[in-house]
Formats: C-alpha cells, sequence, structure tokens
C-alpha cells in the first residue's frame, strides 16, 4: 500500500457544540407563508425540470433514510466506482492501482446482508479495502467499518470533529432500539484540503460542518471509458431539518455555499450522494442498466446541472431557515 497523504484535522471547537445542540422542539407545520411559497417557487424555477424532484424533496417533502429501504442491486457505475447498499443509504467503493477505497460503510447490521454480498456480486475482494473514508459520524455511514477494520485491517479515516462525536456521543434517549454501534479504532483523520492519495486516486476533502461538526465533502475524478470527469459528494446531506438546531442549520448553509464554489472551481459533472434519495438512485441504475454504446452515463450531470443541484440545497435549506422564523 502506498503512502496515505493525510494529517490530524483542526475544527474549531465551537461547530462541535453547534451541532450537538438540541433542535428546537417540534410543533406542528404551520402554513407556508406567500413568501416561503415564493421562494420555493424561484427555487423551482432556477432549477429547471432536471431537478423538479429534488425540490419537491429538500423543499416540500423530506424524509430520512429507513432501516426498510429497498436493497439496490450493486453496480458498477463507473470504470472505476462501485455502489453497494439501498435507496436510502449508499456506499461507494473506487478502485485504484493500490487497492480499494470505500466512502462510508453502511450501518453495522448492513454488512451481512447488504455490503458483503455487494461485493461478492460485483466480484470484488473486501479484504482490498485498505482505506474507508466516513463522510459523517452517524451510524449509518460507520457502522460497518469496524468489521472491514479488524477482519482485513482497512485503515478507517474520520475528520477529527466527528471522531470526537462518535467517541463521545450523546446521551441515547428512552427507547433507543439495540445495544450502540461499535465505534472504529481512531487509525486517521481526514483534513480539509489535504488530498487522500491511495495509488493513482486522489480525493480531495472539503470540510462541510452543519449537519455534523465535521462533515466532509469528497471530490474525485472517474473513469468512464476513454473519459474522466469529476464527481463530488456532499457527506453530510440534511433529509430531516427539523433534527439541526437553528445555529447548526446556518453553518450547513454557509457549508453549501463553500462547496459550490469549491465544485465549480474542480469542474464537478458528476452527481454521487450517500443518501440518494433527493435524486433516486434506482432510476438512474436501471437507466445505466439500459444504456447503449454511446449513450451518457446518467450519473454525468454536467457541470451546469451540477451547481444548479447545489442551488436547489442552498434554496430549500433557505426555505426551511425561514419555516423557523414563522
Amino acid at each position: 500500500m502506498r503512502a496515505v497523504g493525510i494529517s490530524v484535522a483542526v475544527v474549531c471547537s465551537t461547530l462541535v457544540a453547534l451541532a450537538q445542540q438540541p433542535a428546537p422542539p417540534q410543533s406542528p407545520a404551520k402554513p407556508d407563508s406567500p413568501e416561503i411559497k415564493a421562494l420555493i417557487e424561484r427555487t423551482r424555477k432556477a432549477a429547471g425540470p432536471t431537478w423538479a424532484p429534488t425540490v419537491r424533496f429538500w423543499c416540500e417533502e423530506p424524509r430520512a433514510n429507513r432501516p426498510d429501504d429497498p436493497a439496490i442491486q450493486p453496480t458498477k457505475i463507473f470504470d472505476n466506482v462501485y455502489a453497494i447498499g439501498n435507496t436510502g443509504t449508499t456506499a461507494y467503493v473506487l478502485q485504484t492501482s493500490a487497492g480499494l477505497v470505500m466512502i462510508d460503510a453502511l450501518s453495522a447490521n448492513q454488512v451481512d446482508s447488504q455490503l458483503l454480498p455487494g461485493f461478492q456480486a460485483l466480484g470484488l475482494d473486501p479484504a482490498q479495502v485498505k482505506i474507508i473514508l466516513v463522510g459523517h459520524g452517524h451510524a449509518d455511514h460507520f457502522g460497518g467499518a469496524s468489521y472491514f477494520q479488524e477482519r482485513f485491517g482497512t485503515k478507517v479515516y474520520v475528520s477529527a470533529a466527528d471522531w470526537n462525536l462518535m467517541e463521545n456521543p450523546p446521551a441515547r434517549g428512552r427507547g433507543a432500539a439495540g445495544p450502540p454501534t461499535a465505534i472504529p479504532k481512531h487509525d486517521g483523520e481526514i483534513k480539509d484540503g489535504e488530498p487522500i492519495v491511495l495509488g493513482d486516486l486522489r480525493v480531495m476533502p472539503v470540510a462541510i460542518p452543519g449537519h455534523t461538526p465535521g462533515a466532509m465533502g469528497f471530490i474525485f475524478p472517474v473513469k468512464d471509458g476513454r473519459r474522466t470527469h469529476v464527481a463530488a459528494m456532499f457527506g453530510g446531506v440534511w433529509l430531516t431539518p427539523g433534527l439541526l438546531s437553528d445555529d447548526a442549520l446556518q453553518t450547513y448553509l454557509k457549508s453549501v455555499e463553500r462547496f459550490r464554489d469549491e465544485t465549480r472551481k474542480a469542474k464537478v459533472d458528476v452527481l454521487l450522494q450517500n443518501h440518494m434519495l433527493m435524486v433516486p438512485i434506482q432510476e438512474k441504475l436501471d437507466r445505466l442498466a439500459a444504456r447503449k454504446t454511446g449513450e451518457a452515463n446518467p450519473f454525468v450531470v454536467g457541470a451546469s446541472d451540477y451547481q444548479k443541484f447545489m442551488d436547489v440545497m442552498e434554496g430549500c435549506t433557505q426555505v426551511n431557515i425561514a419555516r423557523r422564523k414563522l
């Protein structure tokens, strides 16, 4: 295994406090004001038809991923990228000249039911996973990491702030189902702007606090035949905004603006998400399965439309901030 360019992340401790503040008490939803309705409509018009379902999800019908989200067919979506998981949560396996990198590891109870069967279906050797990058420190993303770490010696990397969140979790409320998820050993830390390198793959991390204090986005190249594209994954999207405090939601909005700038500079044209609920992954997989020679890869959205996706995330976050002021 070649050297991994990675070091300790320094994340302001105030962000840890922000994201760990309890969300405001939930009360029955009030009807949207004319101003909020106008903001949704502006977001919808600016997004265009491609992102109409995304606007509907984020602005009007958000929902969290669920344990019963249907499993997806493990699929090779690019020459060097594989998708494993379910319609609510996806892990991506990246092929390199020196082994595999996996972004997220699903929940602990999905290792035997989805993750390992996915590797088998794709003809991939899980022992070749050299690095797991965790997008943010919630158990549906790091849950399977301990298995790979203990069984195959895989190194697990998380941002410093989210290692802290994982290792010092908030108190579990009454009625919490099952035992707490095992925390992987603290191998290393993802640092904003410091590339993670394995073989011929270079992944650029971007700090996007808000959903958690140390949530990270990733930008990296993908190969499709003779063409190379640039993919990005915003690894800490909100699915139900009520889980975030007011301050955390404002921090999240700033992170969206920053990630939009970074993806614009990198000319990102491929959309990948660890939660593909706002852009249903099964539809893309169905189109990929029916793809004919010469047709576009459905995960390639183009640089302009990727920026519109970021605009939708920003617009719908502003909508939910405005709702809290009613």
